[in-house]
């Protein structure tokens, strides 16, 4: 007889979404968890935009024609698309979908657009998370500290932000990132529970037939 130390549930992997406006953290969180989960697989979009010097193809993105695009958006091969600055990005389905047969979970890090159409096409499998500032001060303090961006650059992003956080009800899971190790803490808890679910336990049906046949037999 199986003891319960062997016993391994298959599961259907799940779409890890995070959100948040420019310097709330979620960018830091999402590198974290690839690098103490390395089995979680990281969204690699694709992208009509020219590859840069420190861009690995396949790592930071699939770097494609437009022609090749509009064909995968036309067709119902794209999750999500936009259009940013004249260039297009999007997420294949195809990978995605083969990841959470062979459950394995996916990590995104998009913004509400993105994952407003994520929801429309595979929603039972993603579990959303919105990571918010603990006060615009700190945002904004936050985003002079990283010392990457202009004035002006950053007072965009902090007006963008309204935009972002009138969102944040779309989201399954909201943290306020106020202290980094919490805030990760946080979200590991998230994933550990989601991992769970009883709809992503695929292999308990037969688990729980094999249970019934036993009682019946030892009550019989």
């Amino acid at each position: 007889m199986t003891s319960p130390s062997q016993i391994s549930v298959v599961r259907r992997g799940l779409m890890l979404v995070l959100s948040s406006p420019s310097g709330a953290g979620k960018s830091t969180l999402a590198r974290l968890l690839l690098e103490k989960h390395p089995e979680i697989h990281l969204s690699v979009s694709v992208t009509t935009r020219d590859k840069r010097p420190s861009e690995v193809e396949g790592i930071h993105y699939h770097f494609i024609k437009r022609e090749r695009f509009e064909k995968l958006r036309d067709a119902g091969d794209l999750l999500e698309s936009a259009e940013v600055h004249g260039n297009f990005y999007g997420t294949p389905r195809e990978a995605v979908e083969n990841a959470l047969v062979a459950g394995k979970d996916v990590l995104f890090d998009i913004d509400y657009q993105g994952t407003l159409q994520l929801y429309d096409k595979m929603r039972t499998d993603i579990v959303g998370v919105f990571i918010l500032p603990p006060s615009a001060t700190e945002l904004k303090t936050r985003l002079e500290r990283r010392a990457e961006d202009a004035s002006g650059v950053i007072e965009k992003r902090l007006k963008n932000a309204r935009t972002e956080i009138a969102h944040w009800e779309h989201y399954d899971y909201v943290l306020v990132n106020e202290d980094l190790g919490e805030t990760f803490r946080s979200l590991e808890a998230i994933l550990a529970a989601e991992r769970l679910r009883r709809e992503r336990q695929l292999g308990l049906p037969p688990i729980v037939d094999r249970l019934d046949q036993e009682l019946a037999t030892l009550t019989s």
